[in-house]
């Protein structure tokens, strides 16, 4: 059984008791989430489609940790010209735990 959902303006595919990481929530840790934004349900080949959200789902995680994705670095040059900038960042990331699954 999995789910495609959209959390945060992303869309990810989840499934029960898989951890998974997403844009910085504004939560604790440890605290419980719900997503109602569920765009598709499968359950054993029973395929639920939403238009544009499946109505009644909902996804239940688990906030388990904040934290900070390894560095992009981004390197611009123009040749012959002397440009030359190079820049970095890291994202924030929020782990997640998919407790549960509701259609």
């Amino acid at each position: 059984m999995y789910a495609i959902v959209e959390i945060a303006g992303q869309q990810f595919k989840v499934e029960k008791s898989k951890k998974v990481y997403v844009h910085r929530l504004h939560s604790e840790e440890g605290e419980n989430v719900s997503f109602d934004n569920v765009l598709l349900v499968d359950n054993d080949n029973d395929v639920k489609v939403g238009a544009p959200f499946v109505s009644g789902a909902k996804v239940e995680a688990k906030v388990l940790k904040h934290l900070k994705d390894d560095k992009v670095i981004v390197f611009k040059k123009k040749r012959r010209k002397g440009y030359a900038v190079k820049r970095g960042h890291r994202q924030y990331l929020t782990q997640i735990l998919i407790e549960d699954i509701n259609f």
